[in-house]
């Protein structure tokens, strides 16, 4: 270890003491990098390392113009138990009635819990128009025509290849295709290697909207147990691809939605081979894998493929904005089949949204907006980890997410968040109930919490109003059959 990491790790470790023994409290301004400088005799550079140190593990937060202040510690919380599932595939019904719930969350005057999408200022949307107008102006003939053939453009496909050193790769740029979305690129790997009839292998609880994706293509979900720290139980999919009988996997190792939890690399290896051995290809969504709460980058499951067996997945909505529509999928072995399905169903991607994400890419402040992006979320998540503490029932539990920005709440057994919606949209208050998130109905006492925006006022009266819906059901009596 060099004596420059020593110094700010010493310094990291002393302000630290600092805290624990109440001489700096929350909300106390910490001294300014040029102060700890000239007292300390240390370099700015070794300074502004402890304090990123202290920040990542989110003991400081730096707030703009002001210098770095104490955080608040979080109360001890519980987290939900992971819970048995059925041992059988069942088809999936979830998209009228999911469809009813977004569209009424997104009323005007509803407070916005139930989607999962960020707040616009947290995005650089003014960078992201400077970057359309100036491509535009030197690149005219990107509007001259398409190509159902020649379908990603190379400046982009770059950028990706070089983001992925940091995920464990780097990947292959002939293996990846440029997608409108995330979404797509989770359809287009479906429609490559299932067809209908066949069951696929997912979380549980379980991202909604690729349960709507097994149900447009006549799919059936067999629900993997997943804890709520370490992800899907590598031991129960081994136990449920011994057979056969798997057609494919979909998984959101990181941060997943809407559990939050991180899988381990040791289980992401495990899992690799497992699926590789058995040949049951993996589609793995790691649309919030730049969005975590830890030090480091977790890597993907596909940096542990060695087969060409994982389909990564991700997009760019999440951390720039949704409107960019752009995914991409780098697709191992199964490229020319995925190629194919994407020539057939929408052909190429804008490619001058390709010429813009890839030109904001290549800058430095993508990096720069995805550290303000991280904190910001894991602030809003703190925040409305508080908020329930203060307004649900006291048994109420939480997951403890690693990255992201939603909440799983699962309420005491008596209560069934289904039946609690209406009423809460009559509130203007809007969530979406945790039985969307099982094919098979589990988790009707549970709820996921959209925290995306800012904690204001008006979202902590969102929560505090919600917590008065549950105890009003609470004291008049048990949930109806």
């Amino acid at each position: 270890m060099s004596e420059a990491m020593l110094r700010y790790e010493k310094l990291a470790a002393e302000l630290e003491g600092m805290m624990a023994d109440g001489a700096l409290r929350h909300g106390d301004r910490l001294p300014s990098v040029r102060r700890l400088s000239v007292e300390r005799r240390l370099s700015v550079s070794t300074v502004v390392q402890a304090l990123r140190q202290l920040e990542d593990r989110g003991l400081v937060e730096a707030r703009p113009q002001s210098g770095y202040f104490v955080r608040r510690p979080g109360p001890a919380r519980a987290e939900p138990a992971q819970r048995s599932t059925p041992e059988m595939a069942v088809p999936v019904d979830v998209s009228q009635r999911l469809v009813r719930v977004l569209q009424a969350g997104c009323k005007p005057l509803v407070a916005p819990l139930a989607a999962a999408l960020p707040a616009a200022e947290l995005l650089p949307l003014a960078a992201l128009q400077r970057l359309y107008a100036s491509v535009a102006r030197r690149h005219p003939k990107l509007l001259e025509g398409g190509s159902h053939i020649n379908m990603d453009e190379p400046a982009l496909v770059r950028q990706l290849v070089l983001r992925s050193l940091a995920w464990g790769g780097p990947l292959a740029g002939d293996e990846i295709i440029i997608t409108n979305s995330c979404t797509e690129a989770l359809g287009l790997c479906l429609r490559a290697v299932t067809k209908p009839g066949d069951t696929v292998a997912v979380e549980s609880p379980a991202y909604y909207l690729m349960l709507q994706l097994l149900e447009t293509l006549g799919l059936k979900a067999l629900e993997i147990p997943t804890d709520p720290r370490v992800g899907l139980s590598v031991e129960a999919l081994e136990l449920a691809t011994r057979h056969g009988g798997i057609a494919a996997c979909l998984l959101v190792p990181n941060a997943s939605n809407p559990l939050g939890c991180v899988m381990p690399d040791e289980k992401k290896r495990q899992l690799a081979a497992l699926t590789a051995a058995r040949g049951v290809p993996v589609i793995e969504d790691d649309i919030y894998g730049d969005l975590h709460f830890s030090p480091r980058r977790p890597w993907p499951i596909k940096a542990f493929d060695t087969s060409g067996n994982i389909m990564l997945c991700s997009s760019f909505s999440k951390s720039l904005t949704p409107a960019l529509r752009i995914g991409f999928v780098a697709a191992g072995r199964y490229r020319s089949a995925i190629a194919l399905q994407k020539t057939i169903t929408s052909g190429a991607t804008n490619p001058i949204t390709q010429h813009v994400l890839a030109e904001y890419l290549e800058s430095s402040a993508f990096e720069r907006h995805l550290r303000t992006l991280r904190r910001s979320y894991e602030r809003q998540v703190d925040s409305m980890q508080a908020a329930v503490s203060r307004y649900f029932p006291a048994a109420t539990r939480m997951s403890q997410p690693q990255g992201g920005y939603v909440l799983w709440v699962e309420l005491p057994e008596e209560f069934d968040t289904t039946a609690l919606y209406e009423r809460a949209i009559g509130e203007n208050i809007a969530y979406v109930p945790g039985e969307l998130f099982s094919p098979s109905g589990m988790y009707r006492n549970c709820l996921r919490l959209n925290c995306g925006n800012p904690h204001s006022p008006e979202i902590d009266d969102a929560v505090r109003r919600l917590g008065a819906v549950i105890a009003c059901r609470s004291q008049s009596g048990a949930r109806p059959n």
